[in-house]
C-alpha cells in the first residue's frame, strides 16, 4: 500500500511539472496562431496604417536573456485597439481572431535583431481609466510556449499615474514608449529581452543585484559637487536623460582606478560631446561628512580639470532622500557603471578594473547605441 501511495505521488509530481508553462500563462496569446503568414518579415504594416489616427512606428531590437545579444527568428505579435477605443473586428475577420480586432499583425526579428511595426496610435478605452496601449506576445524558435511582455503605453499619456507606473513588471524589459515627434509621424524605440522578468524561463541568467539590462534608470537626486550643476541637486535623467548616460557608483574615491575612469570618461564625453553624459555617485560606506565629502570631490574635479564630468554624492545608497535607493545599487562591490539610453538601461557592470579591455567595451556600447539613434532620426525623415 505505501509503495502504491508513493508511486501515485511520483506520477502527480511528473504531471505537475510536465505542465509548467513559460510566463505563467497567457490569456489570449494563442490567437497570434490564427491567420499567422507563413513568411514574416521584420516590418509590419498595420491593417490601420492607412486608416484615421496618429501614425506611429514602433522600432528596436530583440536581445537575448543578457540584453545585448541580437536574436534572429522571434516573433512578435501585436494587437491594439483602433482609433476609438475599441478593438473593432473586420466584416470578414476569422471569428477566433474577433477578440483582438483587426488592427494586428506579426514581425519577426532580423540578422541583427531588428524589427518595425507600422501602425496608428491606439485609444484609451471609452469611459475608463487605462492608458493607451499595445499588446504584445512573443515566440522564441526553439521554445515550446508563447508568452506575453509589458504593454507598450506612452510616457506622456495622463492617464498614466505614478501608481501604474509602479505596477510595471518589466516582462521582456520596460513597456514604457518616450516617444519622438516628426511631422506626421510619432516613432518609438522598444528593445526587447528575452525571458527578462518572465516566470519558468529555462535560458534565465542567474539574478542578479539590482536593476536589469531592459528596464529604466529611477529618477535620482544626488547633490552635484562638481560639473555643469554644481551646487544643485539635479536629476540628471530628467534633466539629460533625452541621449545616452553612464552612471558611475563608487564607493572610495581616493585611488588611482578611480582617477583612470574619471579621465577616461571625460575623454569619451568630449568625443560624445551633447549626446553622452557622465555622473560619478559617491558614497562613503564606512561613514559620511557632507560637508569633508563635497570638499574630496571638489578637489578631484579640480586634480584631473574635468570639465564635463558631474561628480556628485549621496549620504548612502540606500538613502531614500534623494531616491538613489530605486537605483539597487550593491554597496559592497567597488564599482558599478551603469549605461542608459533615453533612459532605459542597455549596459551594466560590477568590479569592473580600469584597463584599455574595458574601456573600449563601454566605448563600443556607447558608439552603437549613438549610430542606433542617429539611423532612428533618418529614418523618421524618411517617412
Amino acid at each position: 500500500m505505501k509503495y502504491l501511495v508513493f508511486h501515485i505521488l511520483i506520477l502527480v509530481n511528473s504531471s505537475c511539472l510536465s505542465q509548467v508553462i513559460v510566463g505563467g500563462g497567457c490569456d489570449g496569446c494563442e490567437i497570434m496562431y490564427i491567420d499567422m503568414p507563413q513568411n514574416i518579415s521584420a516590418t509590419s504594416y498595420s491593417p490601420a496604417w492607412n486608416d484615421e489616427g496618429d501614425k506611429l512606428l514602433i522600432t528596436g531590437k530583440v536581445f537575448a536573456n543578457d540584453g545585448t545579444t541580437p536574436v534572429s527568428d522571434v516573433i512578435v505579435y501585436y494587437w491594439q485597439t483602433d482609433n476609438s477605443g475599441f478593438y473593432t473586428p473586420q466584416v470578414n475577420q476569422s471569428q477566433e481572431s474577433e477578440k483582438h480586432g483587426y488592427i494586428r499583425g506579426w514581425v519577426k526579428s532580423d540578422i541583427e535583431g531588428k524589427y518595425s511595426i507600422y501602425t496608428i496610435k491606439p485609444r484609451a478605452y471609452p469611459n475608463r481609466d487605462s492608458p493607451a496601449h499595445i499588446h504584445l506576445s512573443i515566440k522564441e524558435p526553439n521554445l515550446k510556449d508563447e508568452y506575453y511582455v509589458d504593454n507598450l503605453v506612452f510616457n506622456y499619456d495622463p492617464l498614466l499615474t505614478t501608481e501604474r507606473r509602479k505596477q510595471f513588471k518589466n516582462r521582456g524589459g520596460t513597456g514604457l514608449l518616450r516617444a519622438l515627434i516628426s511631422g506626421e509621424l510619432i516613432i518609438a524605440e522598444h528593445n526587447i529581452i528575452l525571458g527578462l522578468n518572465i516566470p519558468n524561463y529555462p535560458k534565465a541568467k542567474p539574478t542578479t543585484v539590482g536593476l536589469q539590462i531592459g528596464e529604466d534608470f529611477p529618477s535620482i537626486t544626488p547633490h552635484h559637487a562638481w560639473g555643469p550643476d554644481r551646487g544643485t541637486n539635479t536629476c540628471p535623467v530628467c534633466r539629460y536623460g533625452r541621449y545616452l548616460g553612464i552612471m558611475y557608483f563608487v564607493n572610495e574615491t581616493n585611488s588611482q582606478e578611480v582617477e583612470n575612469w574619471l579621465l577616461y570618461f571625460e575623454e569619451l564625453s568630449n568625443k560624445q560631446k551633447e549626446y553622452l553624459k557622465v555622473y560619478l555617485i559617491f558614497s562613503d560606506k564606512e561613514s559620511f561628512d557632507f560637508s569633508l565629502t563635497k570638499s574630496q570631490l571638489e578637489k578631484l574635479g579640480q586634480k584631473l580639470n574635468l570639465k564635463r564630468i558631474a561628480l556628485t554624492l549621496v549620504s548612502s545608497f540606500q538613502d531614500k532622500k534623494s531616491d538613489v535607493y530605486l537605483t539597487k545599487i550593491n554597496p559592497n562591490v567597488k564599482n558599478t557603471i551603469i549605461i542608459y539610453k533615453n533612459r532605459n538601461i542597455i549596459g551594466k557592470y560590477t568590479n569592473l578594473d580600469a584597463n584599455d579591455i574595458n574601456f573600449s567595451k563601454v566605448t563600443t556600447l556607447i558608439e552603437i547605441s549613438r549610430s542606433d539613434y542617429f539611423k532612428l532620426k533618418i529614418d523618421k525623415r524618411k517617412n
